[in-house]
């Protein structure tokens, strides 16, 4: 089944749950800021999407520009900090079976579904 992982305040999320509702597949929403994912299911979003970590974290974010910006953080402490502060995780990810994208910009969702 097809998940995304969404933030409804989110215009590009928003935007890509269209996307899905549209293609009449069957799919589960996740509101990541309600139900933030554990450290392993982040671990394998991003190994999904072939990506290291940092490329999954919202940069521009206040909290990681006062808590984190110009730090050297391991991958596992970028993933704590996402966990932390879900906020920081790019959104929305559309994963279908074993292929995941970052709906930036939401049409990429129509690769994998």
């Amino acid at each position: 089944m097809i998940k995304i992982y969404h933030n409804p305040r989110c215009r590009k999320s928003r935007e890509g749950l269209a996307i899905l509702e549209e293609s009449g597949r069957k799919y589960e929403v996740v509101k990541y800021l309600e139900t933030v994912p554990s450290s392993e299911e982040l671990s394998v979003i991003i190994k999904k999407l072939g990506i290291s970590p940092i490329q999954l974290v919202r940069k521009n974010e206040k909290i990681w520009k006062e808590n984190y910006k110009g730090k050297e953080l391991s991958d596992n402490e970028i993933i704590k900090a996402m966990i932390e502060n879900p906020k920081l995780i790019e959104r929305p990810i559309v994963i279908n079976n074993n292929k995941a994208v970052i709906g930036r910009p939401p049409e990429s969702i129509l690769e994998i579904i």
